[in-house]
C-alpha cells in the first residue's frame, strides 16, 4: 500500500515560514478550509486537518469524481473493452429515444472526455426526477460535439455509467480492485444518482489522503513501486491541454485549459477540481503535489485565493537544495499545524438582551416570504416556533455555547452551537454532521452558521433579530440540492 514519508519543509527546500504564511493568508481571508496537504519530492511535508475534521474524515470531493472516471474509462481502454473514439450511443441502446439527433449519434467517448459534448449544460438537471443517463441521449443538442468546451456533468455521468455497465461493478469498486497498490481507504465511496448509478461527476465521498495518493498516481503516470497500473501514454494525455477554457472559466486558475477531466493550471501543472476548494494542484517544474479541502461555496473568488495563497507564498519561496532549520519559525509552523480549526463566527459573545431573551419561545405567525392581506398563519416552510439558550462557563460566568431549538412539522429539534469556539453535532432533520458557532453582531442581532461536513457538504445560517416581544429570523442554505426548509424569512412573536 502507498505510504509517504514524513519529513520537514526545509529538508525538501521549502521555508516552513512559507506555509504558515500561506495559511494565516487563508484564515485571514475567511476561507473555510478543512484540511491542507504538501508533498515535495515523494516526501509528506504537510498534513494538516482543522478540526473537527481529522485524518479518517470522509469528504466529499464534488467534481474530483470527474478524474476518477476519466481514470476508469482509460483502464477500460487498457482492456480493449472500449476505444475512446467509439460513439456513446453505441453502449446505451436502450436509452436512445426513437430518433437520435445526428449531433449525439456522432459524439465519442473522447468528446466527453475533454468536456466537448454537444450540450452546453448538465441535462439531468433539467428534470433529476427522470433517468440521468437517458436525458443524456433525450435533451436536445445546442452544437455539434467535438469542438467547443463547455462544463457538463451528465458527460462524467453518463461515462461513470458506461464504466459500471461493461464492469457490472459500482465504479470506485472497480477502480480500487484495478489501483491496489494505492491503498484508497475502504471507506471511501460514491453518492448515487435515484437510479443506482454512482455519481461519476460530483459522487466521490473519501479522505483528503486519497486524493493525495490519486495525484501521486497521475504524477507518476501511472506507476507505482515499478508496477505500470495504466498505460503512462493515457494519462499524459488525460493531463496535457486538449482543449481551451478561456472563454468560460469562472476563474484564471480554470483558464487554462483542459485535458480529459482534468484542468490545466498556470504553472505548467494540472488540477483535479471539485466544487468548494476540493483540490489536487500538481506542480510538475516543483515536484510538488498540494491537496487541500475546504467549502467555499458562496465566497466570491474562493477558489482563486486558495490558487493565489499556494502560488504566492509558496511557490517563488521553494529552493533546490535543503535548507537549514529556523528554531523560530518552526516552532510557528508547527503550532499552527496543531491548533488548525474551523474558525467560529466572529463577533460579541454577550449581550445585555440575553436575560430577556434566554429560553423563551417565539411563535412563528408569519412567513414573510408570503405575507397574508390580515397577517394570519401563513408559514409554508412548515416551522412552528424557535426559543435560544446560552449557557455560560459557571467559574467566568462568560457564555459559552448555545443551543438554537425550533418545531418543525410538528416535530422539535435542536442544534447545539459554540460561542467563540465550534461544536460538533448532527444536523437537525438531515442527521448529517456539522459544526457550529454563533456571535452576537449588535446588541439585539445574533448570527449562527453551521457547517455541514459530511456526504453533503455546505453551510446553514440563521440571522436572529430580537426586538421587544419579538423576533425576525432570516435562514440562508449554501448547498447544492438540500436544505431548502433552511431558507427564506420568518417573523415570530413571544406568546
Amino acid at each position: 500500500m502507498l505510504t509517504f514519508l514524513k519529513d520537514s519543509p526545509e529538508n525538501v527546500g521549502i521555508p516552513s515560514s512559507c506555509i504558515t504564511n500561506c495559511l494565516d493568508r487563508l484564515n485571514r481571508q475567511g476561507i473555510p478550509m478543512h484540511s491542507f496537504l504538501l508533498l515535495r519530492h515523494d516526501r509528506l511535508v504537510t498534513e494538516g486537518y482543522y478540526s473537527p475534521c481529522t485524518a479518517d474524515s470522509l469528504h466529499r470531493m464534488f467534481s474530483i469524481s470527474k478524474s476518477f472516471t476519466a481514470v476508469a474509462i482509460g483502464l477500460l481502454a487498457d482492456e480493449g473493452k472500449l476505444s475512446l473514439d467509439d460513439p456513446i450511443i453505441k453502449f446505451f441502446p436502450e436509452k436512445l429515444p426513437e430518433k437520435v439527433h445526428p449531433w449525439i449519434a456522432a459524439m465519442t467517448i473522447r468528446d466527453m472526455l475533454m468536456m466537448r459534448t454537444c450540450h452546453a449544460a448538465t441535462t439531468y438537471k433539467f428534470d433529476m426526477n427522470k433517468d440521468w443517463v437517458e436525458s443524456f441521449f433525450t435533451t436536445p443538442p445546442t452544437h455539434p460535439s467535438g469542438r467547443l468546451f463547455h462544463y457538463d456533468t451528465s458527460s462524467a455521468h453518463t461515462l461513470c455509467a458506461l464504466v459500471e455497465k461493461l464492469t457490472g461493478d459500482e465504479m470506485l469498486h472497480y477502480i480500487k480492485k484495478k489501483l491496489i497498490p494505492l491503498g484508497l481507504s475502504e471507506n471511501s465511496y460514491m453518492l448515487k444518482d435515484p437510479f443506482g448509478v454512482s455519481m461519476g461527476g460530483s459522487g466521490l465521498v473519501a479522505t483528503s489522503m486519497d486524493l493525495l495518493k490519486f495525484g501521486y498516481f497521475l504524477y507518476k503516470e501511472g506507476c507505482i513501486d515499478g508496477v505500470e497500473l495504466l498505460s503512462s501514454s493515457y494519462i499524459k494525455e488525460a493531463t496535457s491541454k486538449l482543449t481551451e477554457t478561456c472563454i468560460t472559466a469562472p476563474i484564471p486558475s480554470e483558464a487554462a485549459g483542459y485535458g480529459y477531466q482534468i484542468w490545466q493550471n498556470e504553472k505548467n501543472g494540472y488540477v483535479c477540481y471539485g466544487m468548494g476548494g476540493q483540490l489536487i494542484i500538481v506542480l510538475p517544474d516543483h515536484d510538488m503535489i498540494c491537496v487541500t479541502t475546504a467549502d467555499t461555496q458562496g465566497i466570491g473568488g474562493g477558489n482563486q485565493q486558495i490558487y493565489n495563497a499556494i502560488y504566492e507564498d509558496i511557490l517563488p519561496y521553494i529552493q533546490e537544495e535543503a535548507l537549514p532549520v529556523n528554531t523560530v519559525t518552526w516552532s510557528a509552523y508547527c503550532n499552527a499545524i496543531s491548533a488548525l480549526q474551523l474558525s467560529p463566527v466572529k463577533g460579541n459573545s454577550t449581550s445585555l438582551l440575553i436575560p430577556s431573551i434566554n429560553k423563551k419561545i417565539y411563535e412563528v405567525c408569519c412567513n414573510l416570504n408570503t405575507p397574508s392581506a390580515d397577517f394570519e398563519l401563513s408559514n409554508k416552510l412548515g416551522f412552528e416556533s424557535f426559543s435560544v439558550s446560552f449557557d455560560h462557563d459557571s467559574q467566568s460566568f462568560s457564555y459559552i455555547s448555545g443551543t438554537l431549538s425550533f418545531v418543525l412539522n410538528q416535530k422539535t429539534y435542536q442544534l447545539p452551537f459554540g460561542i467563540q469556539s465550534v461544536k460538533t453535532g448532527c444536523f437537525p432533520v438531515y442527521n448529517m454532521n456539522y459544526a457550529a458557532s454563533g456571535a452576537w453582531l449588535t446588541d439585539n442581532t445574533f448570527y449562527i452558521r453551521a457547517n455541514i461536513i459530511d456526504s453533503s457538504m455546505g453551510s446553514v445560517h440563521f440571522q436572529l433579530a430580537f426586538q421587544e416581544n419579538n423576533l425576525t429570523i432570516f435562514m440562508r442554505k449554501q448547498e447544492e440540492t438540500m436544505f431548502n426548509e433552511f431558507s427564506g424569512h420568518l417573523y415570530c412573536v413571544c406568546r
